[in-house]
């Protein structure tokens, strides 16, 4: 029989505490070790149990979560999926969090009728199990140098990137380094709609482009600026005459997901065709990968991060199987990558 993964679970709250460890034993494949009701008392039950992951709330006295996480990741890095609060103030801490190293982040439940608790216990536990898996590693900044802008014209209309766990910093470390005068970007990242304000304003201080959450219902797609897609709505591109278009689209989700990257790379295949890159980051899952075919079928020039430097090498493995991708590279290269497509 396979080993369980072995969860400590740390939570300030004693009932909180006490339902996670319920809805996590109730998986076979999962065994809650230990619960802590604070860092502290965290530290020494992962020297106790050695456990595969951590559930780590971010609201707790003395030392919050994301204070523990930053010691953790320095001293003993190991995946950990933070317990946030899906709100505007919850938003900074779960990003920072992330952009520490912590694989994914789940909400505390709102509600407790039966219907959403079985739905809850599902997406707790396919995230532990998901982050048991994952690629724990850290990208520093640094690594991602700025490339120096061109001015050779480009045929080149629209740079679309999809992304899901592990890809707010793959993002973020991908836009660091493009230069501003690129045609624009349009980002389809699998995050809370509560977060991807917040999350924009990150891309948009890291970057030397313009980085904006789309809110109007269509906006015009301009040079040396990227879109992201709100968290509960799909984005599409369309043509105007000569101009093209990023508008909201509110059809139910596709794969699960909404925003959908198929959603996307599929409006990007049917609107732009050749004139288009494509990159596919990393990601549970296979969204984007069926949209990124039809892009490469349309003549697009397509990317998908490969296994070693994915958080979770799910959407990118898929998009590789079925023959999306033109190249397959380490997130370091794809900056330069995506800029020789589009100046080639």
């Amino acid at each position: 029989m396979n080993k369980k993964i072995k969860v400590l679970v740390v939570d300030d709250s004693p009932v909180f505490r006490a339902l996670l460890s319920q809805l996590i034993n109730s998986d076979p494949m999962l065994e809650v070790v230990a619960a802590a009701e604070n860092p502290f008392e965290a530290r020494d039950l992962i020297k106790k149990h050695n456990p595969d992951v951590l559930t780590l709330d971010i609201e707790m006295p003395k030392m919050n979560g994301v204070q523990l996480l930053k010691n953790l990741m320095r001293l003993r890095p190991m995946p950990v999926v933070m317990i946030s609060t899906l709100t505007q103030h919850g938003a900074e801490p779960t990003l920072a969090a992330l952009e520490l190293g912590a694989v994914d982040y789940f909400p505390k439940p709102a509600v407790e009728n039966t219907a959403e608790m079985v739905n809850y216990k599902d997406e707790v536990n396919n995230k532990i199990k998901m982050a048991a898996g994952a690629n724990v590693q850290s990208h520093p900044v640094d690594d991602f140098a700025p490339i120096a802008p061109s001015h050779k014209p480009t045929d080149f209309e629209i740079i679309a990137i999809g992304a899901s766990t592990g890809g707010t910093e793959a993002v973020k470390n991908v836009l660091s380094a493009l230069p501003s005068g690129l045609p624009p970007v349009i980002i389809t990242q699998h995050i809370s709609a509560m977060f991807t304000a917040s999350f924009a304003e990150r891309l948009n201080a890291a970057s030397a482009i313009e980085v904006k959450e789309l809110t109007a219902s269509k906006a015009p797609l301009v040079n040396g600026c990227a879109y992201l897609a709100p968290g509960d709505k799909h984005m599409v591109v369309v043509r105007r005459g000569k101009h093209l278009y990023c508008q909201l689209d509110d059809r139910p989700p596709v794969n699960r997901h909404k925003p959908s990257v198929d959603v996307m790379f599929d409006a990007v295949a049917e609107t732009v065709g050749e004139k288009a890159v494509g990159v596919i980051l990393t990601g549970m899952g296979q969204d984007g990968a069926q949209g990124m075919l039809k892009m490469r079928e349309r003549g697009a020039m397509t990317i998908a991060q490969d296994e070693k430097s994915s958080v979770v090498w799910g959407m990118p493995r898929v998009a590789v199987e079925v023959g999306a991708a033109h190249k397959i590279a380490d997130l370091k290269k794809i900056p330069q990558l995506i800029c020789h497509f589009v100046y080639q």
